[in-house]
């Protein structure tokens, strides 16, 4: 489950508290090391706890019939305010991936100013479409735990999922907004689990 916005707010504040004792002995060196512990710490982990609900998410998607894919998107509180596994299947839609539903749902919800200090999760790196779907819909990070390059090499060809090999990154840079991009994930265990769903359903 993720951090409750309670809960987040208090261990912020009790290491903010922390910071501001050690800025106010005048030592900037141990200032800046502290805080790149903290963001690195924290920040860090943050991801990976949500890429970690994408994966049941996914695996939740796979039981219902559909594709094994998840994502969700949390607010700036690091509140997750909306959720999807692909519905592709079930749905008979096309556009039913688990990013461009979250999208969907979320640009019914809320306004772009609100979405533009949200994050957006997901499993596997955006396609094309989804990667349209969020910058149309104005979120302003993105973090996935494989890269596109990464499915295609266990989807191959499969007919449900004709896999692009066109990194989000490409896509997103031939548009107008600063949208931060991070993945693939930094851990080999968490995206192992990634992986490892993916490994069995296309065969």
């Amino acid at each position: 489950m993720a951090p409750t916005r309670d809960s987040l707010g208090c261990f912020i504040t009790a290491h903010l508290a922390r910071v501001k004792c050690i800025v106010s002995k005048g030592n900037p060196r141990i200032t800046f090391f502290y805080l790149l512990f903290f963001i690195r710490r924290n920040f860090i982990m943050d991801h990976k706890l949500y890429l970690r609900r994408c994966i049941e998410i996914a695996d939740e998607a796979v039981a219902s019939g559909n594709n094994p894919f998840g994502a969700l998107l949390v607010d700036s509180k690091g509140d997750i305010i909306v959720e999807s596994g692909n519905i592709e299947i079930t749905e008979k839609d096309c556009t039913g991936h688990a990013e461009t539903t979250v999208m969907r749902k979320a640009t019914k919800l809320y306004s772009k100013e609100f979405l533009w200090d949200c994050t957006l999760y997901t499993t596997a790196e955006p396609c094309c479409m989804c990667t349209g779907a969020i910058y149309w819909g104005n979120v302003g990070r993105v973090v996935f735990g494989i890269t596109e390059k990464q499915l295609l090499e266990l989807t191959g060809s499969h007919e449900k999922n004709p896999t692009f090999d066109v990194p989000c990154r490409e896509v997103l840079a031939k548009g107008q907004k600063n949208i931060e991009v991070i993945g693939p994930i930094n851990d080999v265990d968490l995206q192992e689990e990634i992986v490892k769903i993916h490994r069995t359903f296309w065969k």
